[in-house]
């Protein structure tokens, strides 16, 4: 029995090989050639005694041995990086290098905000941003690609930390003047399920306003269709139907320019909580969470 203890950079290059599917792509995304890369995977295999990756012209296949390699390598690399992360964290707060995942529908809006008075106040403090739907970000989070993620609740994270930042009311959004007679509060009920455009699946804003309604014909008939909120403001100032916009888009400016009027939504869930979560027993916690507290004043 083998006891080769596989390196860091080795496992790197698999679980590269594995999310790129392309040996050049691969190497690209681990800033080395390709036959270096090639040339580590192999030397692990050798070592190992086993075959983790099939290879042909054309296509990259990791054996089911390959497969459960890849997913144990996961998490060595995520606790090698929160060793790295243990040691940053008994230093100065809110320093050195932090990748944060950030969902689209938050992205925008909210961070033109934050980020100067973060840069001018945490000068040490190198953010590198990624914006990705929800669920890509979480996964991110769990494979050790983000350290942490701000995204929008109620959504389905697993086992993480959770720190909220505030309330986000939804709106209905619809052309000027059309129709005419709407409440100051818009219930549900008056929307016309023929008319509602949201975002296309894997928006978790999409998730909410279904929720915040609680119209099941409203989810069989509403366009699945905008790529970004932006997109269906304009669809909306074209006539094309209405749709649903969180406070803070509205806030930051998204109307503007166009004859498109929003009133709150009238009912009981009509809001997301927007939140910032991390991986349980990150050694950055505290961290995380003064981060939280410097979104939360932005």
């Amino acid at each position: 029995m083998s006891t080769y203890l596989p390196t860091i950079k080795q496992l790197q290059y698999l679980v590269a090989l594995h999310e790129h599917g392309h040996f050049g792509h691969a190497a690209e995304a681990c800033f080395v050639s390709q036959s270096t890369l090639s040339a580590g995977i192999r030397e692990l295999e050798s070592l190992l005694g086993v075959t983790l990756v099939e290879r042909s012209r054309r296509v990259v296949r990791f054996t089911p041995l390959g497969n459960a390699v890849v997913e144990k390598a996961h998490r060595l690399l995520r606790e090698a990086e929160e060793l790295a992360e243990l040691v940053q964290a008994a230093g100065k707060p809110l320093s050195g290098e932090l990748r944060m995942s950030v969902i689209p529908t938050i992205a925008p809006f909210l961070l033109p905000k934050i980020l100067p008075r973060l840069r001018k106040d945490r000068p040490n403090l190198k953010l590198f941003l990624r914006e990705e739907p929800s669920a890509a970000a979480i996964e991110s989070l769990q494979h050790g690609h983000a350290d942490c993620v701000l995204l929008a609740l109620p959504f389905a994270c697993g086992e993480v930390e959770v720190e909220r930042i505030g309330e986000d009311r939804l709106f209905v959004a619809f052309p000027k003047g059309q129709p005419g007679n709407l409440p100051r509060e818009v219930p549900a009920e008056l929307i016309d399920e023929g008319r509602l455009m949201l975002l296309e699946d894997g928006h978790c804003l999409k998730e909410h306003a279904l929720a915040a309604c609680n119209r099941p014909e409203l989810r069989a008939s509403a366009t699945m269709i905008g790529t970004s909120l932006h997109t269906l403001v304009q669809m909306v100032d074209n006539g094309l139907g209405v749709t649903m916009l969180p406070q803070m888009a509205i806030e930051a400016g998204i109307l503007h320019d166009t004859q498109v009027e929003a009133r709150p939504l009238k009912e009981k869930n009509a809001s997301r909580e927007i939140a910032l979560v991390w991986r349980k027993n990150s050694p950055r916690g505290d961290e995380f969470r003064l981060l939280a507290e410097e979104l939360r004043a932005g």
